[in-house]
């Protein structure tokens, strides 16, 4: 394994790391923007108010990108394997 082999390799993983949590990521900011938006203009200061809608956003988004991510996925560990053969020792 060559040192350039080693950096593609960390640099390909967290790019597909930050692909595949940017939705759920995304998805909790804007539900929890809008949570305290309400908590604000409500003068509500309930801890559970936080926390609930960004559960149930996060699941709403695994739900709807699932597929994608699944696709994302096997394509990047089917690199990786194309990787491991053809390395040469």
């Amino acid at each position: 394994m060559t040192p350039e082999l080693i950096v593609q390799l960390a640099r390909r993983s967290f790019e597909v790391t930050l692909l595949l949590s940017a939705p759920l990521l995304i998805f909790s900011l804007v539900v929890g923007l809008l949570v305290s938006v309400f908590q604000t203009v409500t003068s509500i200061n309930e801890a559970t108010l936080a926390f609930v809608p960004k559960i149930v956003a996060v699941m709403v988004a695994m739900i709807i990108f699932f597929p994608w991510m699944m696709s994302y996925m096997s394509d990047f560990t089917r690199e990786i394997y194309g990787m491991i053969a053809n390395m040469r020792h």
